[in-house]
């Protein structure tokens, strides 16, 4: 039997918000990806690496492996709040971040770049440089990237788990529906 030919493979490199923490992992948004990829048959691979409590260290120690394993063709990565919830000092976690971006370009694959944001409680000169860290990444590696993936989910309670940090299962298709355009330019890109 020949092994299946894919359209391409995508891999999410998150933390706890990719990983469906408090949920079934079908309810989480990476998952409602693979079913909105691939209604039937199946053209797309959608690898979930993502694991709670994930820093930009951890993704960094881990990436290399991942990248030789499958071979993406797009990298999402989701990764920073832990850090930031650690108060890890910014240069570190840009400098882990920066490695996984230019790990993952330098394997040919495309990368969007999901941006968090901090509860005011850490101060607003690093909740802000926190924030722009994302940004200032995405445009000096011209990728792709989300200024905030939680927006509008975060504002809104109902859609937040008891602990304030998580989304619920209801909110998992609004997450979804935030990254969809950009991975569906993505996809488009490649088959260009």
């Amino acid at each position: 039997m020949a092994a299946p030919s894919y359209a391409g493979t995508i891999l999410v490199l998150g933390d706890s918000l990719s990983a469906a923490f408090g949920m079934a992992p079908e309810r989480g948004w990476v998952h409602l990806l693979r079913k909105q990829l691939n209604p039937t048959a199946g053209q797309h691979r959608v690898i979930n690496a993502s694991i709670s409590g994930e820093t930009t260290a951890g993704g960094a120690a881990r990436l290399s492996r991942l990248l030789e394993r499958h071979r993406p063709t797009v990298v999402i990565i989701e990764l920073g709040g832990n850090d930031g919830l650690r108060g890890v000092a910014l240069r570190d976690s840009r400098a882990q971040l920066e490695f996984m971006i230019d790990l993952a370009l330098t394997q040919n694959a495309d990368v969007l770049l999901l941006g968090m944001r901090l509860p005011p409680n850490y101060g607003p000169t690093y909740t802000s440089r926190f924030e722009a860290m994302y940004s200032s990444l995405a445009k000096e590696y011209a990728i792709r990237h989300i200024p905030f993936f939680l927006d509008g989910v975060a504002q809104t309670p109902s859609l937040m788990q008891i602990d304030r940090i998580h989304p619920t299962a209801d909110a998992q298709p609004l997450l979804l529906k935030k990254v969809w355009p950009e991975i569906n330019a993505l996809l488009q890109e490649e088959m260009r």
